[in-house]
């Protein structure tokens, strides 16, 4: 089944443990204009009970040519991706012609710059089901690419392609993002297309979680010093959603998604979203779907969206 890259309602570059796809058009029409109140509200609703806490994973994995160990083109990652939907029954996502991603239950399948490949698994009880997920993912992925003379590489960091060596693929939303990263930083390029990443996705009670810090390449220390690293109000007393909400608002914004394209607007912040005044789409005011994305884009050491 094709679904259009409209239809999926976005979560992010990783979404509520399972990627997705850019909001509907329906979505971004909003009945009354978003509050703060609204903003600290959505991270709330992420609260459980320790009895309906789940785990979930993400693994970036690079695809190579067996032969000439060049990394793989947008040609080869659209055929495996097919191939894997055809096989194994996974929906496809477009955008325009292009297949992007796959989704299966509250699994998706989803596409990095640089064409790493990245498994979001669903929300689950146990280590020993996230195991048994992850190595069905690997048995479909390479059932197809057995075929097609293709190896997967299961590394943290590329040491030897350069940027301009991997191809980007075909999604107009890394174009905005690879433009800007260049003017906050000089490793934000190596970042986005040489860089795979383990992940782990916790629910969280609303007795304040631990907030633990994670081993990070040094890629990450000049990335974008906007949206990286440690996050000092956190360990603070006082810390909450609101500090959270107050903190996100001021992060530089990538794009907007409207009309079926996503418009530039970075250098400008979600407060002035908030506030209809944002230079790219003048007077247009934020939903809830824009907010989910805002938050998909900062990148701390421990993230919180409605899990963390």
């Amino acid at each position: 089944m094709h679904v259009d890259n409209a239809e999926v309602g976005q979560r992010g570059r990783r979404c509520a443990i399972v990627a997705a796809s850019p909001p509907t058009e329906a979505a971004v029409i909003a009945a009354e204009p978003l509050t703060k109140e609204d903003l600290i509200r959505y991270l709330a609703s992420g609260c459980k009970t320790k009895e309906n806490w789940r785990i979930g994973t993400e693994q970036e994995r690079f695809g190579f040519d067996l032969k000439t160990l060049h990394p793989m083109k947008y040609e080869h990652i659209a055929e495996l991706l097919n191939g894997i939907a055809d096989r194994f029954d996974w929906d496809k996502i477009m955008e325009g012609n292009n297949i992007i991603a796959l989704k299966q239950g509250k699994q998706s399948i989803t596409l990095e710059p640089g064409g790493q490949f990245e498994h979001s698994g669903a929300p689950l009880e146990t280590l020993h089901q996230v195991c048994a997920e992850v190595n069905s993912h690997l048995y479909q992925v390479k059932a197809v690419l057995k075929e097609m003379g293709i190896g997967l590489l299961d590394i943290g960091c590329q040491p030897k392609w350069e940027v301009k060596d991997i191809p980007m693929m075909p999604k107009e939303r890394f174009e905005i993002i690879r433009n800007y990263m260049p003017k906050v930083s000089s490793l934000g390029l190596d970042l986005m297309f040489r860089t795979c990443t383990a992940q782990v996705n916790l629910d969280f009670n609303c007795a304040w979680p631990y907030y633990d810090d994670l081993a990070l390449f040094q890629i990450w220390t000049d990335t974008d010093k906007d949206r990286t690293g440690m996050i000092p109000f956190v360990l603070d007393d006082t810390f909450g959603f609101e500090k959270y909400v107050e903190y996100a608002l001021d992060i530089p914004m990538y794009f907007v998604y409207r009309n079926k394209r996503h418009f530039d607007c970075t250098g400008m912040t979600f407060r002035d979203f908030m506030a209809g005044k944002l230079r790219c789409i003048p007077g247009e005011l934020p939903t809830m779907n824009d907010w989910e994305m805002h938050l998909g884009t900062i990148y701390p050491e421990v993230r919180l969206k409605r899990y963390l």
